[in-house]
This record gives structure tokens, C-alpha cells and sequence, in this order.
């Protein structure tokens, strides 16, 4: 058994599932990552232009769908989750590539974030450069 809560929420003008981009860089709006007060420690050197992973509990996702038509198109080849981005999947965390636009307090603005209005915010990670860091 473990634990897992969020920290946080995703704000975004997007509100729909069937009308977000796929991914980020397909047209993902800005919007702002609000954390919960307790985290402001953890998210206190989140600045401009840093490049994060964004981890979310894709909470409106079906958790009993095992394979997918990758992208939602009939035309793809029938392909378990575990090989594809779907939201739908056991356990429905999403992985988005952000860039911070602006930080203040527990309320960080980034660009290219496709979870919608009110996704719960599981984590958040850097993405690192080829040297390690």
C-alpha cells in the first residue's frame, strides 16, 4: 500500500477533455499550476524559463481501458496503453513538458499545458540537460 496525494491543481482555460490538444505543444494554452500553501517551500525556485515535467491525476480518465487506437483514430493499429500516451490506463497519470512563464508564490504560470481546468497536481520534476543537471 502507499500513499499518493496532490499538490496542488492545474488552472486552465480548458475545460473539455474532447477539445484539449493531445500534447502541450499542440496548442496547450498557458496556465497556472496552484499549489497547495504547504508546498510553497517545494515550489519556491521554479523560475522563468525552467523546463519541468508536470505530473497530474488525470481524474476524468477510465481506468478499466487496457489497449487503445492510439491518437483515437480507428485507423491505428489497436495498441495496449503502456505503448501509447492515452489518458485513459490503470493508473492515469499524466506527464506534460512545460516552461515557467512566471512564479509568484504558490501560483506558477507555464505555457503548453494540455490538462484541463481543475486536474490535480501529483508532482512536479526538471527536466534535465544532457549533463545530469
Amino acid at each position: 500500500m502507499f500513499e499518493l496525494r496532490a499538490v496542488g491543481t492545474v488552472q486552465s482555460q480548458l475545460s473539455d477533455p474532447a477539445l484539449a490538444p493531445r500534447q502541450g505543444d499542440e496548442g496547450g494554452p498557458e496556465a497556472v499550476l496552484v499549489f497547495d500553501e504547504d508546498m510553497l517551500e517545494a515550489a519556491r525556485d521554479l523560475g522563468p524559463g525552467s523546463e519541468v515535467f508536470v505530473l497530474t491525476w488525470l481524474h476524468l480518465a477510465r481506468r478499466d481501458v487496457l489497449s487503445v487506437h492510439p491518437r483515437d483514430d480507428p485507423a491505428n493499429p489497436l495498441t495496449g496503453v503502456f505503448a501509447t500516451r492515452s489518458a485513459d490506463r490503470a493508473n492515469p497519470i499524466g506527464l506534460h513538458r512545460v516552461t515557467v512563464v512566471a512564479a509568484e508564490g504558490t501560483r506558477v504560470r507555464v505555457r503548453d499545458l494540455e490538462a484541463i481546468d481543475g486536474t490535480p497536481i501529483v508532482d512536479v520534476k526538471p527536466v534535465l540537460r544532457p549533463d545530469g543537471r
